[in-house]
């Protein structure tokens, strides 16, 4: 199935690196779907740049890379790219090596040391709230705190819930408004559907915006992205949307199909 291509879209140059979501693109629920290690292996066989992005930023590049290839999906870690990594590229533009006061985990916390910040509760210069297990009431009430002292407020994703085996979790969306009414400050979030997380990516391999795809399955996070961002977006209906869903949206991805396997046809060879 695909969706007819807008005039401009089809006057770019031909794709030569990819950007695509995780989580109902390549993987669900702990299973590889169906073509997408035949994607990947044709991207790397072909020398095309490209990274998989996730908005979860409890898990280092490193431990994500291991958990795809549990699910049977062979990612490098160099080819991930999570809001973790994009909250820490952000902030080392904004303000070089310096300080932040962080509630999350593992992945959060080894991009920003990596970044060359230091985690403190003294006057930080910024307040980083990322997704975790365990949220503290002391951590939020020295976040809280923080802020209103004059911290900067920064996300690292807006969605307010995930999924779990055994339900619905509240995630760095939810966590973030509790914060914000309680503070009257509203945090900056980095991740899909802000274009920045994509364009630090695009930088990240080297490419541009007019010759790079993106391929998701939600069209409210990474079609969003990937046209502010101003690329050709592919919607999977791998996920969690359904073909009926796309009217409801005053955007459109560039086309749309079943899934992954179906945009290998695109893979092709770089000049270099």
């Amino acid at each position: 199935m695909t969706n007819s291509l807008s005039t401009a879209l089809s006057d770019m140059p031909p794709i030569s690196a990819w950007l695509s979501d995780m989580d109902g693109v390549l993987v669900k629920e702990n299973r590889a779907l169906p073509g997408a290690q035949d994607f990947i292996s044709a991207l790397e066989e072909n020398g095309i740049p490209f990274l998989v992005l996730t908005n979860n930023s409890i898990f280092t590049n490193r431990d994500l890379s291991a958990r795809l290839a549990n699910s049977g999906l062979k990612v490098p870690e160099e080819h991930i790219w999570t809001s973790a990594n994009a909250t820490a590229s952000f902030l080392s533009q904004q303000s070089p090596n310096s300080t932040a006061y962080v509630i999350g985990e593992a992945g959060l916390t080894t991009a920003l040391h990596t970044a060359g910040y230091v985690m403190t509760d003294q006057d930080p210069e910024y307040v980083v709230l990322g997704e975790t297990r365990f949220y503290d009431f002391y951590a939020l009430t020295t976040a809280i705190r923080l802020i209103e002292r004059g911290a900067k407020f920064i996300a690292t994703n807006p969605d307010v819930s995930g999924p779990s085996d055994e339900g619905t979790l509240p995630a760095a969306g939810s966590i973030a408004a509790m914060i914000q009414a309680a503070t009257g400050k509203a945090p900056y979030f980095v991740g899909k559907p802000n274009p920045v997380m994509i364009r630090a990516g695009l930088n990240k391999i080297g490419a541009h915006s007019e010759q790079a795809a993106m391929v998701g399955d939600r069209m409210d996070t990474d079609v969003r992205a990937g046209v502010e961002a101003g690329m050709r977006t592919f919607l999977v209906l791998s996920g969690s949307t359904h073909s009926d869903d796309v009217a409801n949206f005053p955007y459109r991805p560039f086309r749309i199909y079943n899934g992954i396997g179906d945009l290998i046809r695109y893979v092709q060879p770089t000049s270099n």
